[in-house]
């Protein structure tokens, strides 16, 4: 028969489980937050402050470019078109992305497109709360932080 500090100790360790599961550090993003993706949105300025990183996810319908087709506003052929509205592109590589509005001169004449550098992938089980969802993330996080400090408590007066 096991002993009560076993007993805990396997206990403590299902919680942990639970209320701590391994999660993407992926950040979801939706191009221009509230003003979406509009002409005459400085995107530059929305994404000055953020960090993007490999496996995050950009929502809106944007088509993807290269520096050239940025800086001209040249639309990729229709088959590499996005056009639901809100398509969700998937981070998947490090470096310089270009994205341009393909609706008539949204981009030549109402500045609609965005540039951004995007980093490695973030290693780790800390995840930064995503922008979609903050107020819930940030209730989550301080759960979780109670529940392992209890679990801290507990576990240092059993042994």
């Amino acid at each position: 028969m096991a002993s009560s500090n076993e007993y805990f100790i396997g206990l403590a360790l299902i919680v942990l489980m639970v209320y701590f599961p391994a999660t993407s550090s992926a950040t979801k993003y939706i191009v221009g937050d509230d003003s979406g993706w509009t002409i005459k949105f400085d995107y530059q300025a929305w994404a000055s402050n953020k960090e993007f990183h490999v496996g995050d996810e950009l929502s809106h319908s944007v088509l993807k470019v290269n520096g050239t087709g940025f800086k001209e506003c040249i639309k990729p052929p229709v088959s590499e078109a996005l056009t639901t509205g809100m398509d969700v592109i998937t981070l998947s590589t490090p470096g310089r992305k270009w994205y341009i509005c393909g609706v008539g001169q949204h981009c030549e004449v109402g500045g609609q497109k965005l540039f951004i550098t995007v980093l490695p992938e973030i290693s780790g089980p800390a995840a930064a709360p995503s922008p979609v969802s903050s107020g819930h993330a940030v209730a989550s996080t301080w759960f979780q932080i109670s529940v392992a400090t209890f679990l801290a408590t507990v576990m240092v007066l059993i042994i």
